[in-house]
């Protein structure tokens, strides 16, 4: 693919940085990328190449910016079917199964919903002048359910704004051992890294940590376990983890914050984002996504109503 060029002429009556003048003239990429253009000389003013991104504009200055296609990371795209939920040009909403990990890190080369979506991008496309979706929000490897990926700059500033002003509802199942001090309730407990544990996260001491806020509500009683439906105000690393544990009923199957020996047969944790509701990019209506659950957390629940003779309640089921 060829360079795009664009051409603008600004016509203001008062002085304007270079910056902020691209950003009302190319409203796809992030100011952050604009400046990345300046700076590695794509952006001319007056036939000159622009060296600051706070450069003055005046009245009548011409200004041309040269687009690079993007640039191949050294991520390879991979053949990995993906549920998906819903696409358009801007954006991937996908049921990740659990076992998969979203974003590739040490141990984790290949296989990832990264690699399995390199497919899916545009070849204009991609974030930051680089072939690669957006990530804005992460489930964990044993989490499955509904992730939502940027295909292009535009889209991945305005998902990060609609997630950095708490405009986005997820809803998640969580199976937990025992049951909450009460049937509904609000976690208010900050989050920090576990001083003990580097790879661990904790309820951090009042004025530490980052705010953290979940609330959660029953959904179906078992004799040893709860069904809770978990909504995340905050979207910290690990957060409904921790503070399920915090609480003193663990999710199931999560040997790093609840029993090292599950209470019962499963190979994950129970823990399944089975709701996702989003302003899409340049919607004014918001969006809403639903993921069931996988057969082997719906086997877990049918084999728990079983032996409490519990009627099944349709949660979570195709």
């Amino acid at each position: 693919m060829s360079d795009r060029v664009f051409h603008f002429t600004y016509n203001g009556d008062e002085k304007q940085r270079l910056d902020k003048f691209l950003v009302a003239c190319l409203p796809d990429l992030s100011r952050s990328r604009l400046q990345g253009l300046i700076k590695d000389g794509f952006v001319f003013v007056q036939e000159r190449v622009a060296t600051k991104a706070g450069l003055l504009l005046e009245y009548g200055h011409k200004v041309s910016v040269r687009i690079p296609p993007p640039e191949p990371v050294e991520l390879l795209p991979e053949e990995i079917p993906l549920d998906i939920v819903f696409e358009n040009e801007d954006v991937l909403v996908i049921n990740k199964p659990a076992g998969m990990v979203v974003h590739p890190a040490a141990g984790h080369t290949s296989g990832t919903l990264v690699h399995a979506t390199l497919t899916r991008l545009p070849l204009d496309g991609g974030i930051s002048g680089e072939l690669r979706p957006g990530v804005v929000h992460r489930l964990d490897k044993d989490t499955s359910g509904l992730i939502i990926l940027a295909k292009n700059d535009r889209a991945h500033q305005w998902l990060q704004n609609q997630f950095r002003q708490r405009r986005v509802n997820k809803i998640y199942l969580a199976l937990v051992d025992g049951k909450p001090p009460t049937p509904t309730g609000r976690i208010e407990a900050p989050i920090a890294r576990d001083p003990a544990h580097r790879k661990r996260m904790a309820v951090a001491p009042l004025g530490k940590g980052r705010e953290a806020v979940t609330e959660y509500f029953t959904q179906e009683n078992f004799p040893h376990h709860t069904l809770l439906k978990v909504h995340p105000l905050t979207g910290r690393t690990h957060q409904i983890r921790v503070h399920l544990s915090f609480l003193g009923c663990p999710i199931v199957g999560d040997t790093v914050y609840g029993h090292r020996k599950p209470t019962v047969i499963i190979g994950r944790h129970f823990l399944h984002a089975a709701f996702l509701a989003i302003r899409l990019p340049g919607e004014r209506t918001e969006s809403t996504f639903e993921a069931p659950m996988p057969e082997e957390l719906t086997g877990v629940l049918d084999e728990l109503r079983m032996r409490s003779g519990n009627k099944s309640s349709g949660i979570g089921g195709k």
